[in-house]
This record gives structure tokens, C-alpha cells and sequence, in this order.
């Protein structure tokens, strides 16, 4: 935490961001924190999506293993989809009717996050920044106009799944964003996220509806020292009948002239309809810069174009 925070990302972007934005409908705020336990397949999410103009927030939090894929087969998954948000409540300090709860305990930098949801799930974390939030740099991504920032962190604490007490000790990200993003405009686009330590990590986000998969933006950690990405691309392979990614590299350059080499393989996943786009999110194995490390990427298309894809795959064709 050697870093100064930009001055684009303060404390005060710990709280809503409602009465900033415009009146327009389709206008978002989102909070997301992911955790993991890599060495049995297992991810998870923390995701709310709010819509102040309408009042309504959705979301909740989704669990997965290597046993399946589908979110009506995972081990646990609530992404509701209106909501009311519960009023005299910040995000500083919120229990969702999702069963989120977030509670910031240091600006910037530590959360307390809670899941109560009977006996199918009880989960208390915490997540510790290792790093200053990073803002969004360059245009051209799938956050289009938003304002955005990303950040990873150490999640550690208990899920209690199903009965089961697991012990959640990971590198993992939480990203936020504030403003307009409307549901009928999916473009296809990928969000990638490796991290073999505090020291050597990356983000790396495709350009919209690039089906070569250049970057737009992202960023590079590497012997301790961070650097936007000015350049690179992601390469996959996919399963032949599902369509996911199985393996992935990630080629980059930094604007410190630093290489970003990176290969992994899907440990697990999840696939998630987020209205008008698919995200078929994996947990990966990573290789970055010769060290093991772990990270997500998060395939995102338009339910149309997935959709045609799969169809070309049952006629015997190969996906891109």
C-alpha cells in the first residue's frame, strides 16, 4: 500500500453515488467483490446492481464448483432482479434484501461482507486492498461512459455451504462503477484478472465487440510496481460442445515497456444471463510471468451471438 491513491478514486467513492449521476433511468451503481479457494474449483461472487431512478437493486451471490456450470446447478446462486433498496442506508454501511451485507472499515481499503440466507449459506469476510483502487484509464471497453475503478485485495474468513465450514484465504478483486448502463445494448467483450501475488498481477479488458480480443485498457503489476497496459490481446481455446474457455493467454505491454505474459487453464465456472448478454465467468489457473497464481475471466457476450454460436457447435462447427 506504498502507492498514492489517484486522485480521480477518494473515500468519498465508498459511498452511493445517486445524487451525481442524471435522471435517466438506466442509471447504475454497482458494487462487486469476488473470493475464491482455487485448490478445490471453488468461486464466488458478491454482486449488487443498483438503479436509483427506478429504486431498485439486483443481484446477490453466486458459488460454484467443478460439479456444474449452470446457475440453477451451482452450489449456490441468488441474483434477484428488482428489489426495492432499503432506504437511510449508504453502501458504507448496508444489509441488502438480497442478504448482502457491506460494511466499510477502513476507507478505501477494508470491507466486511455477510451473506445470511437460512441454513443454505452463512458467510463472513473480509477483504484487505493490496493495492490503491485503480480507475478506469482509456476508453474503449465494455464499461463504455461509466466511471469505474478496480482493486485487488486478500478475502479471508468462513462460507458455511450446505452445513460445510470452508476457510476462504485468496488474492481475489472488487471492482465499482456509477453510471449509465442500459440493458439493451451487449456487446461482446472479455474481463480478465490474474494473481500470483501483491507483486505481480494484472487486469487486462478486451475493446467492445472486438472479436480479435484486443486490450483497451487494464493494468500490469510486476516486482511490486504498476503500469497501465497500452497494448496486447487474449487468446482461448473453447470446449468443443460447451463453448467455454478452457485455456487462455494474455499477451500485453505495459506503458513502462514491461512484458505481460500470461497462460492459464478453467479450474471451474459459472454461466450467468445478465439480460441482455451472456457471462460465462471461469475461475482460472494462472502462469503470470513464470509464477502460479490464480484469477478469473469473465467471457462476455451478447445472448444472440452466444447463442448462434452454440447452434454452429451442434452442426459440428468450432467456436471463436
Amino acid at each position: 500500500m506504498n502507492e498514492i491513491v489517484p486522485p480521480s478514486v477518494s473515500s468519498r467513492d465508498d459511498s452511493f453515488h445517486f445524487n451525481e449521476m442524471s435522471d435517466r433511468w438506466w442509471i447504475t451503481e454497482t458494487a462487486w467483490f469476488s473470493f475464491a479457494k482455487p485448490e478445490i474449483g471453488l468461486g464466488g461472487w458478491l454482486y449488487s446492481m443498483f438503479r436509483p431512478n427506478i429504486g431498485t437493486i439486483a443481484g446477490g451471490c453466486w458459488i460454484w464448483d467443478g460439479e456444474a456450470s449452470q446457475p440453477w446447478e451451482v452450489p449456490y446462486y441468488t441474483n434477484y432482479t428488482a428489489l426495492r433498496i432499503p432506504e437511510g442506508q449508504d453502501l458504507t454501511d448496508i444489509t441488502l434484501p438480497t442478504g448482502v451485507s457491506i460494511k466499510m472499515l477502513e476507507p478505501l481499503t477494508r470491507y466486511k461482507l455477510g451473506v445470511q440466507d437460512e441454513d443454505r449459506l452463512s458467510l463472513d469476510l473480509e477483504f484487505e486492498a493490496v493495492m490503491p483502487p485503480r480507475p478506469l484509464a482509456k476508453p474503449g471497453s465494455s464499461f463504455q461512459k461509466l466511471s469505474h475503478f478496480d482493486q485487488f485485495g486478500r478475502v479471508r474468513g468462513t462460507i458455511v455451504l450446505h452445513g460445510e465450514t470452508i476457510e476462504i484465504d485468496s488474492l481475489s478483486m472488487r471492482d465499482r462503477s456509477w453510471g449509465p448502463r442500459p440493458e439493451h445494448r451487449p456487446g461482446k467483450s472479455a474481463y480478465v484478472s490474474g494473481m500470483a501475488s501483491p507483486q505481480n498481477a494484472f487486469l487486462a479488458v478486451t475493446k467492445w465487440n472486438d472479436d480479435d480480443y484486443n486490450i483497451a485498457y487494464g493494468f500490469h503489476i510486476k516486482d511490486g510496481v504498476t503500469a497501465d497496459l497500452v497494448s496486447g490481446r487474449r487468446w482461448v481455446e473453447r470446449d468443443p460442445k460447451e463453448g467455454w474457455v478452457t485455456k487462455i493467454r494474455i499477451e500485453g505491454k505495459d506503458d513502462l515497456g514491461r512484458d505481460l505474459h500470461a497462460e492459464g487453464r478453467r479450474l471451474s465456472g459459472i454461466i450467468i444471463n445478465r439480460h441482455s448478454f451472456i457471462d460465462s465467468n471461469g475461475l482460472i489457473e494462472w502462469t503470470i510471468n513464470g509464477e502460479t497464481g490464480h484469477g478469473e475471466d469473465q467471457d462476455m457476450w451478447p445472448v444472440y451471438t452466444w447463442s448462434a454460436m452454440k447452434r454452429g457447435l451442434r452442426a459440428g462447427g468450432s467456436a471463436k
